[in-house]
């Protein structure tokens, strides 16, 4: 698949604190407001594909506790949000002023079967979704990316979902790297050693 060059990329500026639910602030705070949404879209579409891809096949399915996802399973979870968010973009900005529900995200996740493809296929489809969404969103006007709408009982503008697709997967990737692939700390490492050593 070509890569989009980020540099044709336009500029759409950092949403306020009045265009998202305060929920959010988690997901735009992890984005610099400099206006590069669209080449932080592609950018992090490279890096994630990239580590994924990293990771050993038998940790894809790892759980760091039970009743979590596996990493295989957030990846579904964050090609299902952004599909989700997208859609309630186009809303908004076709104006349309219906309400959209919300969606249960575990449930979403179940039923995903994340787990039983390659996750080779799950990049993939991740990647087709992402230059879909990054095209999406570079075809509005400044007047529709100002546009909002109510989805799950909060009103948001059309840019903050950009920012939103954007930073919900950084958080994602953060919590791959803090809770699914964090090493013990080498103290304890040697601790067992010596335990071995004495044995």
């Amino acid at each position: 698949m070509r890569r989009i060059d980020v540099r044709s990329l336009r500029a759409i500026e950092k949403p306020r604190e009045a265009e998202y639910p305060a929920y959010a602030y988690i997901y735009s705070d992890l984005l610099p407001d400099d206006g590069l949404i669209l080449a932080h879209l592609e950018n992090n579409l490279r890096s994630t594909k990239k580590f994924v891809a990293s990771i050993p096949k038998a940790r894809l399915l790892h759980r760091y506790a039970e009743g979590k996802w596996t990493i295989k399973e957030i990846l579904g979870h964050i090609v299902d949000d952004e599909r989700i968010y997208v859609y309630r973009a186009l809303r908004f900005a076709r104006n349309d002023s219906t309400e959209l529900p919300g969606f249960e995200q575990d449930h979403y996740a179940q039923y995903s079967e994340a787990n039983k493809r390659e996750i080779t296929d799950l990049l993939d489809e991740f990647a087709l979704v992402r230059r879909s969404t990054i095209a999406f969103f570079k075809s509005l006007d400044n007047t529709a990316l100002m546009r909002t709408g109510v989805a799950n009982g909060n009103r948001v503008s059309v840019r903050a979902l950009a920012y939103h697709i954007a930073g919900h997967e950084l958080h994602h990737m953060n919590i791959i790297r803090e809770r699914y692939l964090r090493r013990a700390p080498a103290n304890c490492k040697r601790k067992r050693s010596r335990k071995t050593l004495a044995g």
